[in-house]
């Protein structure tokens, strides 16, 4: 088979744990894509899997609990942004050592948006590590990362599932992975307010420096997890509201340019920050990819003929 195939990996935050199923189906059935393109945390995976990390991807998101997602949230209350990132930037860093993006074998692309005009950013060059930090920085929640004097956040608001960005690299087969599909306008997508009391934080790492630590804490949740009853916090109403754009733009977008093949994992119950359910979302992935195999192998032989 030498048609050349491109996958493009789609934005879902937690649920994007479900692409290293999909990656282990298709390596364990001999299907290497030459093409790899992601939104969000579909470059992250994407990324990691060019860069031999994948293993290791796999093992951190299976090592997440509740309480250690939460020490990874560095939160800015004076910034452009809820969290800075910049704590899951230098865990991303630890195993990638200041890779370039042009050093990997294989085609990759981190697709971001430009803050200041809508543009849609190719990120094919340059520090893998930033590129993957522009492509997740959802507007509000992250802040954004200047890379080149552009201000860049989440690809997921102009190209949610870059089946577009395959074909225009030369990708024959373009294979992609719908993570938002059975969606069906679910609700809160961060966790209960009552998973995260006070015992649970990592004082050394949580409070801020300065101030009375105990007020901070608090208005972080008022701020995070809302005031109870029937309000919701600041970042459940941004990410609703992000993935019901999300989810209209990739319907636009998937119709106009659709992919050969669709993976389509099951994760409509799975919230959109539950990234402690890593074995659900690769175990789904995997089912998915199984399930999509006979399609795929069909179409790369036709193509490749």
């Amino acid at each position: 088979m030498n048609a050349k195939i491109g996958i493009a990996f789609g934005g879902g935050a937690a649920r994007g744990w479900a692409h290293i199923g999909v990656l282990q189906i298709l390596e364990q059935a001999g299907l290497k894509p030459d093409i790899v393109v992601g939104t969000s945390i579909g470059s992250v995976v994407g990324g990691c899997y060019l860069a031999g990390k994948l293993n290791e991807l796999e093992d951190f998101a299976r090592s997440l609990t509740r309480r250690r997602i939460f020490g990874f949230l560095d939160f800015n209350f004076a910034g452009s942004g809820l969290i800075s990132g910049q704590r899951l930037s230098e865990e991303l860093s630890k195993h990638l050592d200041d890779l370039r993006i042009e050093q990997m074998d294989r085609k990759f692309v981190a697709v971001a948006t430009e803050l200041k005009n809508g543009h849609e950013i190719w990120l094919s060059k340059g520090p893998l590590v930033p590129a993957m930090h522009a492509s997740y920085a959802l507007p509000g929640i992250f802040r954004p990362v200047s890379i080149k004097g552009r201000w860049l956040v989440d690809g997921a608001l102009v190209n949610p599932i870059p089946v577009s960005v395959c074909r225009a690299l030369g990708a024959r087969v373009v294979i992609a992975v719908n993570l938002n599909w059975d969606f069906f306008g679910k609700g809160t997508v961060v966790p209960d307010q009552d998973a995260f009391e006070e015992a649970d934080l990592p004082a050394d790492e949580n409070t801020p420096p300065e101030g009375n630590g105990r007020a901070a804490q608090n208005l972080l949740r008022r701020q995070f997890f809302g005031k109870g009853g029937d309000a919701p916090g600041i970042s459940s109403v941004m990410m609703d509201a992000f993935n019901i754009i999300q989810d209209r733009i990739a319907r636009s977008r998937l119709a106009g340019d659709p992919p050969d093949v669709m993976i389509m994992p099951t994760l409509g119950e799975m919230g959109l920050f539950d990234f402690h359910m890593a074995d659900h979302a690769i175990q789904n992935g995997r089912e998915a990819t199984q399930k999509a195999l006979t399609d795929i192998e069909r179409t790369v032989g036709a193509l490749a003929a």
